[in-house]
């Protein structure tokens, strides 16, 4: 392939469902969507985990959490792995970041040539209470459930001021880009911390959505949904409560979705820049998201778990050699970002990537293995594993039952096949191909140590308390808002 360059946008927290490419009826996408009509739209994209740091890593270095160590928020990405940005920086690129990466310090090679404003855990030490999982005394992680019922609302944010300055300082570097007038190839890998709660917004945003016209999440109520042990422990450690208050459920999709065309006016004043500079008739186009938004469907708000709100990710391609208005549908990864990026420079596959999982995305279609997936964090007892097959769904939980889904039949997830008899000999088949990826129980084993490890490293449990529980991580220069562990 001709060597290209690249514009990689990566959002937090949005939800697949929530654009109109697709098929969101309500949320206005209209930068996105256009990138959607002028490239490809994968409909079944996954994250490697359901969790910021440890997808950011795994969309970075092209491999799952259990192959590199990268487990939760604050055992995280610090440059030891490769990177596909140190593969194209070492090929002569400029390779720059503005924005949220979330990995651990700016001191540590991360790949870049530069990075703009970057927004890191938190005095490279992130999420510590996280750790806590190791020694089955997690604590319930208490503001999460205020976070969304309480603060979804008219005002502002400063993530929404950190998107601001995130896209003028995009735009400043296309346009010394663009003066330059050189051959030499470059990545602009540009993150917003949108649509990550608080879902706090103008009014002006907030009036395109009239809570009355917003939709219901599915199975919100808990007589209408599967069961299952693993969700119910996730919801008490996370704080949530029974929601059947429908006027406060639409209430928070609305701010949601206002959020979510901030992100996309946002990107829409990047790419306009970018098309009139004219860098774009040799650069290939990325947009994803490190994960999902349950915004309370299962009873769940957030990520940290490997239904579709959690898992699913939209994910969309265009530039040279990439179909223009075609859907993709079968399953991918972000774990297929790494070689895609690689082939989209004009570059050939390493002896060190032999190994790597993934597949490039310019032959999807050609994609046969399964889709994989793994959670490690906070709400978990036990490692949780994903293994997306065709239609079929498996969410596999170590010493607890497993869940089962036809995707095809059953979009929104509401009839687990787990423990149905005509449905063992599905079961049986991919858990068979879940243990050739990896065994999950040893793949626990070796993310507990790690955080118990990690726990020790910080002066142990008792320090971890006393920490408090980092609610959402703080652009940069802005306090930290932290909550009181404990009952």
């Amino acid at each position: 392939m001709k060597p290209a360059n690249l514009l990689f946008f990566l959002s937090d927290n949005h939800a697949r469902s929530a654009l109109g490419c697709y098929g969101n009826p309500v949320v206005r996408t209209p930068a996105l969507d256009g990138l959607a009509a002028r490239g490809t739209r994968f409909a079944n994209a996954y994250t490697a985990s359901p969790l910021c740091c440890p997808a950011r890593a795994s969309i970075a270095t092209g491999r799952f959490p259990f192959q590199t160590g990268y487990w939760d928020n604050a055992i995280v990405y610090d440059g030891r792995v490769p990177s596909w940005m140190h593969r194209l920086r070492g090929a002569g690129a400029d390779v720059v970041s503005v924005g949220k990466l979330h990995f651990r310090s700016t001191d540590d090679d991360n790949g870049f040539s530069q990075e703009l404003a970057p927004m890191h855990i938190l005095n490279a030490k992130g999420g510590v209470s996280m750790l806590l999982r190791w020694s089955d005394e997690e604590p319930v992680n208490r503001g999460q459930w205020e976070l969304y019922l309480e603060q979804s609302g008219v005002g502002s944010t400063h993530y929404q001021e950190y998107d601001f300055e995130i896209s003028r300082l995009a735009i400043e570097w296309l346009q010394q880009q663009a003066a330059k007038q050189r051959d030499r190839p470059w990545a602009l890998f540009v993150s917003y911390v949108s649509p990550h709660p608080p879902f706090t917004v103008p009014q002006e945003l907030l009036d395109l959505y009239p809570f009355d016209r917003m939709p219901l999440p599915p199975l919100f109520r808990p007589d209408e949904r599967p069961q299952h042990p693993s969700l119910a422990h996730l919801r008490r450690i996370m704080g949530f409560q029974a929601m059947d208050d429908e006027a406060a459920l639409r209430r928070i999709a609305a701010c949601y979705y206002a959020v979510v065309t901030h992100l996309d006016r946002q990107i829409g004043k990047v790419l306009r820049a970018a098309e009139d500079l004219g860098l774009l008739e040799n650069t290939h186009i990325v947009y994803t998201s490190d994960h999902g938004e349950a915004l309370g469907a299962h009873g769940l708000f957030g990520k940290a778990n490997l239904l579709e709100p959690g898992a699913g990710v939209p994910l969309l391609l265009c530039g040279p050699g990439v179909r223009a208005g075609h859907v993709e549908t079968v399953p991918v990864s972000h774990v297929d970002l790494f070689p895609t990026i690689v082939e989209g420079a004009g570059l050939a596959p390493a002896a060190a990537e032999s190994d790597l999982p993934g597949h490039s995305l310019f032959h999807a279609a050609s994609r046969t293995a399964p889709v994989f997936a793994e959670y490690h964090a906070a709400g978990s007892r036990r490692g949780v594993s994903m293994l997306r097959a065709g239609p079929w769904k498996l969410i596999h939980h170590l010493d607890e039952p497993p869940q089962l889904f036809n995707l095809d039949a059953d979009p929104e997830e509401r009839h687990d096949r787990g423990a149905d008899p005509a449905a063992s000999a599905k079961v049986s088949e991919l858990e068979r191909q879940l243990h050739a990826i990896c065994d999950p129980a040893a793949v626990d084993a070796r993310a507990r140590a790690d955080q118990r490890a990690k726990s020790e490293y910080w002066g142990g449990n008792d320090a971890i308390r006393k920490d408090g529980l980092l609610v959402y991580t703080p652009p940069p220069g802005v306090a930290a808002e932290v909550k009181a562990t404990g009952p």
